[in-house]
């Protein structure tokens, strides 16, 4: 068999999981880190329930899937996973699933493992989303969720520090409602509603322009051009403020044929 008829006849098999997304579907891609809690808690021995370090980790990481090549226009980091919106417009690989899924896990494992002097891996998922407001629910689940997570956490490790066992810990918190775990932490000091608004609800990160001075290379006069760079923001909003907020950024968006 020639090698051109060998190459063609084996690509079939390589192409046999190639699912494309749709032009007018928008993706948000989602990673998430592999057996993190090993990692942070035991390898790496990070502060818990949360570490400023960490949390610089996740968003350095971020901002390299910003600039990895893909358009993207708002990426979402709570704890261990990172959340993306693609342009609606974006066509590399043909839309082809299995290469972004592949190129975004290689690229934040790659990067988180560099920073921090360690091998990590991450997986990737992509939601296909049909609409605006899906794709502002998206995000606000997982904003919902973040806060969620970080209650238990605060929780668990608060008993944790006081000497209860891992055992002893979840089976105490097994059932509670959010009130009462709120109240958990407000009989031993800790507000919950005055902890950082990073440990709560995440970080965010979009692209922003500015005006950079310059100087023109041919006459020597002073000028500002418009540049873009990523914007990293700590304070994100609630609920339906969250909602506005995302929805400015599919806004943004370049449509494309019934992406809008």
């Amino acid at each position: 068999m020639q090698f051109n008829e060998l190459d063609k006849t084996m690509r079939v098999y390589e192409t046999a999981a190639d699912l494309s997304v749709l032009p007018d579907l928008f993706m948000v891609a989602r990673l998430d880190g592999r057996s993190f809690t090993r990692l942070t808690k035991g390898l790496c021995s990070f502060e818990a329930p949360f570490d400023v370090r960490f949390r610089d980790l996740m968003v350095e990481t971020a901002r390299s899937l910003m600039t990895c090549g893909f358009r993207v226009q708002y990426a979402a980091t709570a704890s261990d996973e990172i959340s993306l919106l693609l342009d609606p417009a974006e066509q590399q690989f043909g839309r082809k699933l299995r290469k972004y899924t592949s190129t975004l896990a290689g690229e934040a494992s790659a990067q988180f493992s560099v920073k921090l002097g360690r091998a990590a891996s991450f997986d990737c998922r992509i939601s296909q989303l049909p609409t605006p407001g899906r794709v502002v629910d998206y995000f606000r689940w997982r904003s919902e969720d973040a806060a969620r997570n970080a209650l238990s956490a605060w929780c668990y490790w608060t008993l944790r520090k006081e000497g209860v066992e891992a055992r002893e810990a979840d089976r105490c918190l097994l059932g509670l409602s959010v009130g009462q775990k709120n109240e958990l932490l407000f009989r031993r000091g800790i507000n919950f509603n005055d902890l950082p608004s990073w440990q709560k609800r995440g970080v965010g990160l979009f692209w922003e322009e500015y005006d950079k001075p310059s100087t023109n290379p041919k006459t020597g006069q002073p000028v500002t051009t418009r540049r873009k760079r990523i914007r990293t923001e700590f304070e994100l909003p609630m609920r339906d403020g969250y909602n506005d907020y995302v929805r400015a950024f599919v806004s943004s968006t370049q449509s494309v044929p019934g992406a809008l």
